[in-house]
């Protein structure tokens, strides 16, 4: 059974970590919520807690097919975590997928080679992704390679799709 790490940290979006997490777990995927700490509770913006099942500095990349970073304030809290940051510049470097909706473009542009690529996010955090390299479209989902990337949870369902293709091929 393939495994998808979904990160998690405080003030993630509750709707862009659940939904990718329950249409995950329903395609029949082993998946993990990888926080800094195993077992730990965080809390999203709206105050809903969810726990993480593994912590990022004791999982391989080499173990997981894909990652899928949840948006809210989450990104930011996540990229201050060394080893979450590590885990998913060994995705990129692997060329898993990487998934990214709404300001999860923020570890993006902490970890990964956005030089040429294209990618979208929330429109707030587009000229971080701009001098990180990026090209930035306004697009429900775009793919770039091993790259996906949504703007809101409006996104949610084309993100998903592309999500489960890319994890299939």
């Amino acid at each position: 059974m393939k495994k998808v790490a979904v990160l998690i940290e405080n003030q993630f979006d509750e709707r862009e970590l659940i939904y990718p997490y329950l249409r995950l777990l329903e395609a029949g995927y082993e998946v993990h919520l990888v926080g800094p700490r195993a077992d730990a509770t965080f809390a999203s913006k709206a105050g809903v807690t969810e726990k993480s099942t593994h912590a990022s500095d004791a999982i391989n990349a080499d173990d997981y097919a894909a990652v899928v970073i949840p948006g809210g304030f989450s990104p930011d809290f996540m990229r201050r975590t060394p080893a979450t940051v590590e885990f998913v510049r060994q995705m990129d470097k692997a060329k898993k997928p990487i998934a990214t909706i709404c300001h999860g473009g923020w570890m993006l542009a902490s970890c990964c080679d956005l030089k040429g690529k294209k990618v979208t996010s929330f429109y707030s955090i587009k000229d971080d992704l701009i001098n990180a390299g990026a090209i930035h479209v306004d697009e429900a989902v775009v793919i770039d390679g091993h790259l996906i990337t949504s703007r809101t949870p409006r996104d949610l369902p084309y993100f998903m799709q592309a999500v489960l293709k890319a994890i299939e091929e």
